[in-house]
């Protein structure tokens, strides 16, 4: 699943975010990936903004790590939550 972040302000450079999820059935754990992608100054905004939010911690994120040959780079969050 793909989804993308909008921010608000247009001056924002943009980013790709991708979250993908696998659960666990016994523990009732599911595992959450999110995934950024774009410039490095894009992502630093965006963990920022999601920071501000209180999504997540910034050393929660992986530090920027080259992706294709675009010059783009991405940043990697992995989370733990309870499935209802």
């Amino acid at each position: 699943m793909q989804a993308y972040f909008v921010p608000n302000d247009n001056q924002l450079p943009s980013a790709e975010v991708s979250v993908q999820t696998s659960t666990d059935p016994v523990s009732q754990k599911e595992f959450i990936k999110v995934m950024v992608i774009g410039s490095r100054k894009g992502i630093n905004r965006i963990i920022k903004t999601l920071h501000r939010l209180r999504f997540a911690e910034v050393r929660e994120w992986s530090p920027p790590i080259p992706y294709g040959a675009s010059g783009e780079v991405m940043s990697l969050l992995r989370r733990q939550i309870m499935v209802d």
